[in-house]
């Protein structure tokens, strides 16, 4: 049925994969995907601290029933993040300590909910990496319909089963399976270059003559060497 169907997996990213990602900041990934993708600033951590890195496993959930996240739930691997599209509702809480305390012991790497979550508190204290648009104390519904395992949409992050997700305390990314080996050589070097750059502020050695040359090229008065 349309809306209402679970599907299994037919591509993932390996585990090689989502370890040599898990160094990488996600400003630096997003840099080199054109900034382009992206959840939105109300998708926000919610866990105290520590980075999300794993394979997606995708749902989508009428708002306020969470009755297949915890189909995903059941059918979860060690490093799978259950990625959950509930429209960006606030209205009732997907997710809550219960649930989480189950997807830890089966090594469940995280959570990405458009959504809100309850039990903030115990949440907030803890290091397991969940993303989430907000909190409250109503409870869900399980009633469905949903999907697991199809492609999502998260604002502009598109999310397709077996993608690999990447959380920090920047946000949310998700990097196609079919892109890893050219988005991780782009984003490294992007990471090489902005510590260097670091370097250089520390040493007092950087390079700031960027400004006026692209102020110039751009036609901007009052800068030296431009004309007018």
């Amino acid at each position: 049925m349309t809306g209402f169907s679970v599907h299994q997996r037919t591509r993932s990213v390996t585990d090689a994969d989502i370890e040599r990602f898990r160094s990488l900041p996600v400003a630096n990934v997003s840099d080199v995907m054109n900034r382009i993708p992206a959840a939105g600033p109300s998708l926000r951590p919610m866990h105290r601290a520590g980075v999300l890195a794993g394979r997606a496993l995708t749902v989508r959930t009428r708002p306020g029933d969470n009755l297949m996240i915890h189909k995903a739930l059941d059918m979860a691997e060690a490093g799978d993040v259950i990625v959950v599209d509930a429209g960006g509702d606030l209205t009732n809480a997907l997710i809550g300590e219960l649930m989480i305390a189950y997807a830890k012991k089966k090594g469940v790497a995280g959570f990405v909910l458009n959504g809100a979550i309850r039990d903030f508190g115990a949440i907030s204290q803890d290091d397991y990496p969940v993303f989430a648009a907000g909190v409250t104390h109503r409870g869900p519904y399980k009633d469905g319909p949903g999907e697991v395992n199809v492609a999502i949409a998260l604002g502009s992050l598109v999310v397709e089963p077996g993608d690999l997700i990447l959380g920090d305390a920047d946000g949310v990314i998700a990097v196609p399976a079919r892109e890893t080996d050219a988005i991780h050589a782009a984003a490294q070097a992007k990471h090489r270059a902005e510590t260097a750059q670091l370097d250089a502020i520390a040493a007092g050695t950087n390079d700031r003559s960027w400004v006026d040359r692209t102020l110039i090229k751009l036609g901007c008065a009052g800068v030296s060497g431009a004309e007018g």
